[in-house]
């Protein structure tokens, strides 16, 4: 929303977005809880949900999840005042519900990657809530986020893949070789760390987000290969939470350079869109 702006957008229009984001969100969320207990109650990571324990019904997940999607939905259309947001964040729930946890989690090992688009989302409908249309500068927001969740959630997969493979959840890890996911995941973030970089020239950021960009990609880049060696020599001791771990610090900093950008001196920029 400030690189849209160019700056920080009126502040009542910031914090109504986010609320409507935090109740799409949650509405993604409670369907997915709705959809999944069966196999959360399976697994070690997710049993002590809501509905596993008992202390939600059924009944009433579906009802906080439906009542959820309808109050965001109508809140970035009259509240937010954004009808192309409204849209965007009902494409959110559906792709996260739908794509996702229905078709696709318990079908492929690909589940991830394009079920991840969901989480996505909010920087298009950020961007939209400010401008009232897209751009290919939220588009590459969105690519940078695509490109970063496999290499993101794969590590986590990787500590909890019995529970995958208990659950007959077929997440990459349970199917194919430490060596093999950590060579996809360093496609993937090599894929994510060239679209922070095509961004410059795009938005036209400033020497500083470059560099930070840089830097930033070359660490988790570094990350994602150790990981890869430590696959090679031991199975055991692959320390993929340090990669989940980083790959949150990351995003972090690479997005907080985004933030920062707009409010350095046009002087700083590498290249003038």
């Amino acid at each position: 929303m400030i690189l849209a702006a160019d700056g920080f957008p009126r502040w009542d229009l910031l914090l109504t977005t986010v609320v409507g984001g935090y109740l799409s969100a949650g509405a993604a969320n409670a369907y997915n809880m709705y959809l999944d207990r069966d196999i959360d109650a399976i697994m070690n990571r997710t049993k002590g949900r809501p509905l596993v324990t008992g202390k939600v019904t059924p009944s009433e997940a579906l009802t906080f999840a439906s009542v959820l999607a309808v109050v965001s939905t109508a809140w970035f259309w009259v509240v937010v005042g954004s009808p192309l947001a409204s849209v965007l964040s009902v494409a959110a729930i559906v792709g996260y519900v739908v794509l996702y946890t229905m078709i696709l989690k318990r079908r492929t090992a690909q589940n991830i990657v394009w079920g991840g688009a969901a989480g996505c989302m909010p920087v298009l409908i950020g961007w939209a809530a400010v401008t009232q249309s897209l751009a290919w500068t939220p588009v590459l927001l969105f690519l940078i986020i695509f490109f970063w969740t496999p290499p993101h959630y794969w590590p986590l997969s990787m500590k909890f893949k019995r529970d995958y493979a208990r659950a007959e959840v077929p997440m990459l890890p349970v199917l194919a070789s430490s060596r093999r996911v950590a060579v996809e995941m360093i496609a993937y973030a090599a894929a994510m760390v060239a679209t922070t970089l095509v961004l410059i020239p795009v938005a036209g950021m400033t020497w500083v987000y470059a560099g930070i960009a840089a830097v930033a990609g070359a660490w988790f880049l570094t990350g994602c290969v150790s990981l890869y060696r430590r696959a090679q020599r031991d199975e055991a001791k692959l320390k993929e939470m340090r990669l989940f771990h980083d790959s949150i610090t990351y995003l972090t900093i690479v997005f907080a350079a985004i933030m920062v950008d707009p409010f350095l001196p046009e002087a700083l920029t590498v290249w003038q869109p």
